[in-house]
């Protein structure tokens, strides 16, 4: 497949957001966190609570840029069995009944490594996956990876943060497509918050530099967080917080009980409704 034929669904997700003239919701699962049934039971809710795009978690046993939340979360996929395989099957399932909203995996390039580059790409845009986030490969091993999805037709998506300087983003940004994933606070996943002064001030910089979307993640917990970083950016990613809610779901054995998924589409409907309610100025 030559580079740039994508499935398109990113694209078309963010150009039916400006047509609306709002920011989009990324929500972030763990697969296969606290089982599959469950995990594939959220997954196929999230869309119809106001999730515009999923990210998707391959389980690593070395989540260096993960916070406790995170963390936990794989490890309860990993006693349930979770595999890059099982990964692959719950997108085809999701694919099954929703072949509009972007999937992205999102997780580290030991995994992928070990499955084989080659194959591993093409069985997953088979099952209709549409874009990668690898936090542990930079730009100067673009060749591992990032440039034989696109070659393949998988967006990669890269992740600037508030360390990467005007020297640096341009090679960040060299090989990026379907979107920006901007990380708003330095550190991990979930234990931080970004003042919305210096998100704006981000974001527009991002903007001089890409006409990429801009999604804005790492430190959004509440609704009206998430709200705040929709006036300002293409979309607002939530994950620790989602998969906080699925922990505070699960009873004394760890287990799902019966309003687990309820519980975590409702505060995904409530993040939307905040997103949603957003005065949108992010610049096109």
């Amino acid at each position: 497949m030559n580079r740039g034929t994508t499935s398109g669904r990113i694209e078309a997700r963010f150009a039916a957001l400006r047509e609306e003239g709002r920011a989009g919701l990324v929500t972030y699962v763990m697969a296969a966190d606290p089982d599959y049934g469950t995990s594939l039971e959220i997954l196929k809710g999230l869309p119809e609570a106001g999730a515009d795009i999923i990210e998707l978690g391959v389980m690593y046993s070395d989540p260096m840029a993960d916070g406790p939340a995170i963390q936990a979360a794989g490890i309860r996929a990993k006693a349930a069995g979770a595999r890059v395989t099982k990964t692959l099957d719950m997108v085809r399932s999701f694919r099954g009944g929703d072949d509009t909203t972007p999937i992205i995996l999102m997780g580290y390039y030991n995994p992928i490594y070990i499955y084989g580059v080659e194959k591993f790409l093409s069985d997953a845009r088979a099952a209709g996956v549409d874009g990668l986030i690898v936090v542990d490969l930079p730009p100067e091993e673009d060749s591992e990876l990032c440039l034989p999805a696109l070659e393949a037709g998988m967006h990669f998506i890269r992740l600037a943060t508030p360390t990467t300087d005007d020297a640096r983003l341009p090679a960040v940004l060299a090989n990026t497509s379907g979107f920006v994933y901007y990380v708003s606070v330095a550190g991990i996943t979930g234990t931080k918050s970004a003042a919305a002064d210096t998100t704006h001030a981000a974001v527009a910089r991002l903007k001089r530099h890409t006409d990429l979307p801009v999604a804005v993640g790492f430190g959004i917990k509440s609704p009206e967080q998430a709200s705040e970083v929709a006036e300002v950016a293409d979309a607002a990613v939530v994950g620790s917080a989602i998969v906080q809610t699925i922990a505070d779901n699960l009873d004394a054995d760890g287990k799902a009980g019966p309003g687990t998924v309820e519980a975590v589409l409702k505060f995904t409907r409530d993040l939307a409704g905040g997103v949603r309610n957003a005065s949108h100025q992010a610049a096109e």
